[in-house]
């Protein structure tokens, strides 16, 4: 299904993406941060809190490393401000690239079982189409991001991954 070269790359986009963003959400006020907006996480904080958060669960399951603290529920809150989040998200992006670099194609097939919170329910799915969903969930939520960033007057950002500078950029 995907190979360690499409880790590494989508690592990479990932890495590229929330520097962009961050960039984009600094410019903001912060009170643009925590406004409700009506997405399905509320305010843009809240929503970038829960991709850091899901990034960080679908580690641990891959790396065996820690997993955030909490629930679902909790996601929203893991930090308090767009500076805690970048410094988080930053040591979080190298966390996936270094797994990234290290994946073999061995490490991609299989299945991968864990207790799911969300389903009250241990899950096996297959480890190729995990690391997949990782990926997509991160664009996912990037793009609600992105969607609330320009309605509350921000400016986007790139996002074509064709784009993507090929010597950088590394958490």
């Amino acid at each position: 299904m995907i190979s360690p070269d499409y880790c590494v790359m989508m690592a990479r986009y990932n890495a590229w993406q929330n520097k962009q963003m961050q960039a984009a959400l600094q410019i903001l006020p912060p009170d643009a941060l925590t406004q409700e907006r009506g997405a399905f996480f509320g305010s843009i904080l809240k929503t970038v809190n829960h991709l850091l958060w899901g990034d960080r669960m679908w580690m641990a399951r891959f790396d065996r490393g820690a997993k955030p603290n909490g629930g679902v529920s909790d996601s929203v809150i893991c930090t308090p401000t767009l500076a805690v989040w970048g410094s988080e998200r930053f040591r979080t992006d190298g966390r996936i690239l270094r797994w990234a670099e290290q994946v073999r194609s061995v490490d991609l097939v299989g299945d991968l079982r864990w207790y799911s919170g969300i389903k009250q329910a241990d899950v096996t799915m297959p480890m190729g189409l995990c690391v997949a969903h990782m990926f997509n969930h991160q664009t996912h939520h990037r793009g609600q991001v992105h969607a609330m960033l320009t309605a509350a007057g921000g400016q986007g950002w790139v996002t074509d991954l064709f784009l993507m500078p090929q010597d950088g950029p590394r958490p």
